[in-house]
């Protein structure tokens, strides 16, 4: 651990002005950015620390945003992605605005609901080269794109793959209604299989044989 600065003293915990909220370090907060336009910064906590006038800094570990990186965003993007950089920073800790959650990817897909201050991470970010870790994640569906949280999927009975509506030419709303679902490579299969496995109704047509003419 790095030793603190004469002058300067660690803190356990720092109370964000104007809330009873309380940051400890390894907790994720809302940072207020200098372009109000723009929503607060994402970030995790990872000291806290006090000058001899009493001003508190915080230093943290920036998320980004996929806009804010050097691929920006892409359409398997969830709308509450964040992607963990190896940006360190100090700041205010007036700056704070709030706290959040950066849920796992597993745990944020099982979320029944997700509320404003939510939020998920699946990769960690170099910022000056753009590379990810990991740098390979599971694709789906015929457009073969990882998964994005906010976009419904259909899961195909065979294969067990999962798919989205629009590739497979349904509508959002006739995906909710099913009940079933084959995609279209397992229903071609499937209608062979059924080919196979059917039955004759009739009997086989044989070659007509003339009979013998008897000899008189």
């Amino acid at each position: 651990m790095a030793k603190t600065k004469p002058g300067k003293k660690d803190l356990d915990s720092y109370t964000i002005k104007g809330t009873n909220k309380v940051v400890r370090a390894g907790d994720c907060v809302l940072m207020r950015p200098s372009d109000s336009d723009k929503p607060p910064y994402v970030a995790r906590v990872e000291k806290i620390e006090a000058d001899n006038r009493n001003n508190v800094k915080v230093r943290v570990r920036w998320y980004y945003r996929p806009e804010e990186s050097i691929g920006g965003r892409r359409q398997f993007h969830g709308a509450k992605e964040l992607f963990l950089s190896d940006h360190y920073d100090v700041q205010s800790a007036h700056t704070i605005e709030g706290k959040c959650t950066v849920h796992s990817f597993k745990n944020y897909t099982k979320l029944e609901n997700v509320g404003a201050e939510d939020y998920f991470c699946r990769f960690e970010y170099k910022a000056a080269t753009g590379g990810f870790t990991p740098d390979r994640v599971a694709v789906y569906c015929k457009c073969e794109m990882p998964y994005n949280p906010d976009d419904l999927m259909v899961q195909c009975e065979g294969c067990k793959d999962w798919f989205h509506p629009s590739c497979m030419g349904m509508t959002i709303e006739q995906a909710k209604k099913l009940d079933h679902f084959l995609c279209s490579d397992c229903s071609s299969e499937d209608d062979a299989k059924r080919s196979m496995n059917t039955f004759p109704v009739s009997p086989p047509v044989e070659p007509k044989v003339e009979p013998k003419r008897r000899k008189r």
